[in-house]
């Protein structure tokens, strides 16, 4: 069992992180405070399954205007894409946090 916070992605992104592909997330101002160092336990969302441990690498403010084509490529998506997975999850768009992350294990 992990000593680590618990940090939840969409199942559909598991394997994405896993291989590398996918090295930020963007957050609401409700799962924005981490600090770059500190080590969370990764499990799946709804399903609750662990699958691994990432360092946070950093945590930067975004707008939803500024967001580009390189947040996308971290992503591994297009730009229009992660418009609109944000959209779906943040329908407000409210204040919006880049995690820059790395697996650990």
């Amino acid at each position: 069992m992990s000593t680590h916070p618990e940090f939840t992605f969409f199942s559909r992104f598991v394997a994405d992180i896993q291989a590398g592909r996918k090295t930020i997330t963007i957050r609401d101002e409700s799962e924005a405070n981490w600090q770059p160092g500190q080590r969370l336990a990764l499990f799946t969302n709804p399903e609750h399954q662990p699958f691994g441990t990432m360092e946070v690498l950093s945590v930067k403010a975004v707008a939803f205007e500024d967001l580009n084509d390189e947040h996308a490529r971290q992503e591994n998506m297009t730009l229009p894409e992660l418009k609109a997975v944000i959209r779906a999850i943040y329908p407000e768009l409210p204040p919006l946090y880049v995690i820059e992350f790395k697996l650990l294990a």
